[in-house]
């Protein structure tokens, strides 16, 4: 099992970006955890029920835990220290196999300072740490392609729509972005020799993978979790 940690600077950034990777992990048996940083809103009421709108999302989508800071809309920048302060409490507590977060090239401050804070965090307690497009993310060049199925994109589509506040989503261009985003950076020759059934695509970047050897000669080699440690 992995232990997956998707830290988020708003309610529905993970769903919007890669709702189809976080279902693909849960099928998996994956433990997937969403760590939402800010509540997304200015009231109480209307915290309370983004809470509410992300746990049904993380209900359609098999998250196993959703989890929630305090740091209001768009003073990341006067809250950075107490943003890096609560990403390593997180990852503390239960130490992911990968992270993934916003790309820190965005239009939105939020996500940009999220980006950075979590890259710092995540390069000293995890092994492996991906960047996800979001819909304001600039200059996003993939080295990942995840090739979703109708299915999987049906649970994103479903999860998005538990953002009933969020009248602004558009459903028919999330879905058409997914059909056809892979076209952009993978030659039709390649998309040609897809397996059926795989035609909807969400787009990540690699910043760091660990691997680890499997096939030696005269070796028994073991990985435990929690057995490094750190300075």
């Amino acid at each position: 099992m992995t232990d997956v940690l998707i830290v988020v600077a708003h309610p529905d950034d993970a769903e919007i970006a890669m709702g189809m990777r976080m279902r693909d992990h849960s099928l998996a048996g994956d433990h997937v955890r969403v760590h939402c940083l800010s509540p997304g809103a200015l009231t109480p009421e209307e915290a309370q029920r983004r809470r509410s709108e992300c746990l049904a999302a993380g209900t359609v989508l098999g998250v196993a835990q959703y989890t929630f800071a305090q740091i209001p809309d768009n003073q990341f920048v006067e809250r950075r220290v107490e943003i890096n302060r609560e990403l390593f409490r997180i990852m503390g507590e239960r130490r992911p196999d990968i992270v993934y977060t916003h790309y820190p090239d965005d239009q939105h401050l939020d996500h940009r300072i999220t980006a950075d804070e979590v890259t710092t965090a995540a390069l000293r307690e995890a092994d492996n740490l991906s960047y996800f497009r979001s819909p304001y993310s600039r200059a996003f060049e993939p080295t990942e392609v995840f090739i979703g199925t109708p299915a999987l994109l049906n649970n994103k589509a479903e999860a998005l729509q538990c953002f009933a506040s969020q009248t602004q989503f558009d459903m028919n261009a999330f879905t058409t972005l997914a059909t056809v985003t892979h076209r952009q950076h993978v030659h039709h020759r390649v998309v040609e020799r897809f397996p059926a059934g795989h035609t909807c695509a969400e787009l990540f970047r690699t910043v760091r993978t660990i691997r680890f050897a499997t096939h030696t000669e005269g070796e028994n080699l073991s990985r435990s979790r929690g057995s490094s440690t750190g300075t």
